[in-house]
């Protein structure tokens, strides 16, 4: 099954047994050996969701801005702590610290979007398009695999909304705001 929710779920599963897994790990070269695929998975992840799967949901979720902001900034912190574990030498202290900052925010990202935006995705979008999605995710993993070409700089989190929205024909509010919040619609 293709399904792109279904597909995220993998990834996350993937997640969680890697970052499982680096706890019965000792010494700085088992931990790299480790680590890098896993640090290239989340940053392709990220990339793969930002172009796949979160332009579609903008386009169908009840609250789709508010999870896309969310998620987009997730990733970011995501992004960063992986680019310091970068930095510092497999291991380190410093490294250490930069990895359990990885999956910190790698976790709250993914019990948020399991339950707010994969769910509010698998209500408004038919079962098609998640398999026609699945397919655009698994082709954009396969095109950048390891990481190969993917930006891993952050993105603005307003301005990707806002890309999405105008590229869906959704108009921005008049006052410039993204239209979100406790006074949306009113």
């Amino acid at each position: 099954m293709t399904d792109i929710t279904s597909l995220i779920l993998d990834d996350h599963e993937r997640f969680r047994r890697a970052f499982a897994a680096l706890d019965d790990l000792d010494g700085p070269d088992e931990l790299a050996r480790a680590w890098e695929p896993l640090a290239d998975l989340l940053d392709l992840h990220a990339a793969a969701e930002e172009a796949v799967f979160y332009p579609e949901l903008i386009q169908r979720g009840t609250d789709a801005e508010d999870e896309t902001l969310d998620a987009v900034g997730d990733h970011n912190e995501i992004r960063d702590a992986v680019a310091e574990t970068r930095r510092h030498p497999a291991g380190s202290a410093a490294w250490l610290e930069a990895v359990r900052q990885a999956r910190t925010a790698n976790s709250e990202h993914m019990a948020e979007e399991e339950d707010d935006a994969l769910a509010d995705f698998r209500k408004h979008a038919d079962p098609g398009l998640r398999e026609e999605l699945g397919r655009k995710f698994l082709a954009f993993k396969a095109e950048h695999e390891g990481g190969k070409g993917i930006d891993t700089g952050d993105v603005d989190p307003e301005r990707y909304v806002e890309e999405q929205e105008r590229k869906a024909g959704k108009t921005p509010s008049d006052d410039g705001s993204l239209g979100i919040g406790s006074l949306k619609g009113a």
